[in-house]
This record gives structure tokens, sequence and C-alpha cells, in this order.
């Protein structure tokens, strides 16, 4: 009887032991977990906007050539962007545009641009941008087509959750002095276009649930582990 209480109480100090043991281990990382926490990242981006876009405008367009007194016409534009991250994007757009001169000149033409756009604070919901890039600028029917080079800025505001409002504005050098079809002097023609337009996000709740995914659980990046 003495053996066997002696072994029952032996058997309880083991446990004793042991469980000491765990609860000392789960204390430490509990503490390790406390000092260095799970960095997780910001998705903000992701519920205001998305990874593609849909994007319109309308504004107006005024020439910088050859003739005074240039007027303000009509411009719109239709277009497609891609974040590769959310601080850059790439895109596309049509662009639709009379350009002319009082009593002189009006003449219609349009654009197809591929830019590179920045935005430096993608996960607020106001921000500027900035875009420069290349295209093919032409009359209608293409009665005459040159290359160009522009650049431009603006503001964005998310007004709801994949729907921005923007103002912006670009300046367009064109690679002919015969786009009002006059030629005068060393320069090149110019062009402006201000306009307000709509940003159309989707594909923002998808990406955002395979970064949460992707972030270690605590078992995964602090695993128990017994001797």
């Amino acid at each position: 009887m003495k053996q066997s209480h002696f072994g029952a109480n032996y058997c309880l100090l083991l446990v004793l032991i042991f469980s000491m043991l765990g609860l000392n281990q789960l204390v430490a990382q509990e503490e390790i977990l406390e000092s260095q926490p799970t960095i997780i990242p910001k998705t903000e981006f992701y519920d205001y906007r998305g990874t593609n876009t849909i994007d319109i405008g309308i504004g107006t367009s005024v020439i910088n050539g050859d003739f005074t007194k240039p007027l303000f016409e009509i411009y719109t534009h239709f277009g497609y962007k891609r974040y590769i991250i959310p601080y850059v994007n790439v895109n596309i757009g049509y662009h639709k545009f009379n350009l002319a001169y009082k009593d002189v000149f009006n003449e219609g033409f349009m654009s197809f641009d591929l830019n590179l756009e920045a935005l430096p604070f993608p996960h607020n919901r106001i921000s500027p941008f900035a875009y420069v890039g290349a295209g093919i600028n032409a009359a209608n029917y293409f009665e005459m087509v040159d290359s160009k080079f522009q650049g431009g800025i603006g503001v964005e505001y998310i007004a709801y959750e994949g729907v921005g409002l923007k103002l912006y504005t670009d300046y367009n050098m064109v690679s002919s002095d015969e786009l009002d079809g006059k030629i005068f002097g060393d320069s090149d023609d110019t062009y402006w276009r201000i306009a307000f337009g709509i940003n159309f996000y989707f594909g923002g709740q998808k990406k955002k649930e395979k970064i949460l995914k992707n972030i270690p659980t605590v078992i995964k990046s602090n695993p128990i582990t017994t001797n």
C-alpha cells in the first residue's frame, strides 16, 4: 500500500512539473508575441479602390499653336487602369476632342494614350495623382496621324467604396507643327485638356482576402514545441 501510495504521489509530482513547464512556455510565448506583434498590412486601398478601374471623363480642350484666339472645346474620355501595386497603375485611354481658333479653325481629333500613373496616398479617401506617357494623336477619319507625349496631374476623392471622383488636367506635345493646318516657328503644336471624371473600381475585395489569408496565425508563427 505504501509503495502504491508513493507511486501515485510520484506520478502526481511529474504531472505538476510538466504542467508548470508547459505553463512557463506559454507565458514566455505570450511575452514574445507582445514584444513582436504580427504586422498586418494596410488594406484600405482595397476597400476604397481596387486592382482594376474603368474611368470616364468630360471636360474641355484648348490648343496652343500658330494662330491667336484659341477656343475651349468639348473633350471626352474613356479608359482602363490596372494597378501593379496600390501606388502605381498602368492605364490606356481613348480621348475624343475638338481644337479650335475663333473664326479660323475647328477640327475634331482623337488620341490613344498609354500612361504610367502614381497615386501617393492610395489608402486615403483623398489623394493627388500624376501620370506621364505617350500616345497617338489623329484627326477624324485618320487623315493625319502623329505621335505625342503627355503628362498630367489631378486629385481624386472616394465618394463611395469603389467609386472615385476626380479633377485632372494634362499637357500634350504633338510631334508635328501641322496640327492646326499651319506651319510657323520652330516648335510643334501642343494642347491642354481639363476634365472632371469618375473612376469605377473592381477586384479589390478578392485581393484583400488573398492578402489577409497569407498573414501567419499565432500558431504558425510561434509553434509550441515540447522536448
